[in-house]
């Protein structure tokens, strides 16, 4: 094979197919073809125009499963028929003050797949070594695609606070990210709280794993919650800043709320609701290569799996749009072989 075939975001909601030579890795860097590749929300960077230059051809697409078929110089730890998972972060450089620390995630010279490097809407697809994933056997590409953006955000963030076993943690909205999180939270060990709008998802997240069900369009989460004893962490995965304005005050003392769902508008909060009860605000931005192999691990063992839709590969222009619709549930695939 010489050649391969990649959707190309240019503009503003603009994908085109097209033939790319196939090249080698370049040295610290593997090939592999894809198996399957999940559509992530994070995917409108390279679709809606919002890269420093648009017109610059680009493959989107950062929740990628493949299968090893060419090594660069200098990599040592990977090989040909390898399984590997290519998340949002594609790779650390090892030499930045960042990296220097063991802060991978933090690292000042790594691309993001799909939006600053080619990522996996695309037969094949480049990632550094330093940014992949071992799949383990057991878990298909359709199920570890989503686990390695949408799993791992939600896994890592729940972990961002000493909360004990049976302490209440919640999960404001149950979307993509929060259906995962509802699943982590409960195999955790945490007596768990959803949070959305209206009663339609409420036999769904109990299913998932919660134990209490708080419709926000009735009552203020951050009181109910509170009525419940406080939460020592929340999970903020819905898309708007104002939604989480009332989630501090349903805080246990130390409490965290943890921002996973990126907003156009701003979070508000009362510094009084912070300073009583020594209460924190904090994002989380994904995870590292490794902490993404103890997720999939975890999910494994505990048999966490995400809800796809999916699609196959030359649908990838109505996959994204069903994504963007906000009627996936949850997730969507493309599926290579589908």
């Amino acid at each position: 094979m010489s050649t391969y075939r990649a959707f190309e975001a240019t503009g503003v909601h603009h994908l085109q197919l097209v033939e790319r030579e196939l090249a080698e890795p370049a040295p610290g860097m593997v090939r592999l073809h894809v198996e399957a590749c999940g559509v992530c929300h994070t995917d409108v960077l390279a679709l809606e125009g919002l890269r420093a230059d648009p017109s610059q051809p680009i493959v989107p697409g950062h929740e990628i499963v493949g299968v090893i078929d060419a090594v660069g110089t200098g990599v040592t730890a990977w090989q040909a028929g390898d399984r590997v998972g290519v998340g949002f972060l594609n790779g650390h450089c090892w030499e930045c003050e960042p990296c220097r620390r063991g802060d991978f995630v933090n690292c000042q010279n790594q691309e993001q797949t799909g939006t600053t490097t080619d990522g996996g809407y695309a037969e094949v697809a480049y990632a550094r070594a330093s940014g992949l994933v071992r799949i383990p056997e057991g878990l298909s590409a359709r199920d570890a695609a989503p686990l390695l953006c949408a799993g791992l955000t939600t896994f890592n963030a729940l972990q961002l606070n000493s909360a004990r076993a049976g302490a209440l943690v919640a999960v404001q909205g149950i979307g993509g990210l929060g259906h995962l999180a509802l699943q982590y939270a409960h195999s955790l060990g945490y007596r768990v709280a959803a949070i959305a709008r209206g009663t339609e998802k409420e036999s769904l997240a109990r299913q998932l794993g919660a134990d209490e069900y708080i419709d926000s369009s009735v009552v203020d989460p951050g009181a109910a919650l509170a009525s419940l004893g406080g939460a020592s962490v929340i999970v903020a995965t819905a898309s708007s800043g104002a939604s989480m304005n009332s989630l501090v005050t349903g805080l246990a003392p130390h409490g965290k709320l943890v921002v996973v769902g990126a907003a156009p508008d701003p979070l508000s909060v009362s510094t009084p609701d912070l300073i009583f009860g020594t209460r924190a605000i904090t994002g989380s931005l994904t995870g590292s290569a490794i902490e993404n192999e103890d997720n999939l691990a975890f999910s494994l063992a505990h048999d966490i799996r995400p809800s796809v839709e999916i699609m196959p590969f030359d649908r990838a222009l109505d996959a994204y749009e069903r994504m963007l619709s906000g009627n996936a549930r949850f997730r969507v695939v493309l599926d290579m072989t589908a």
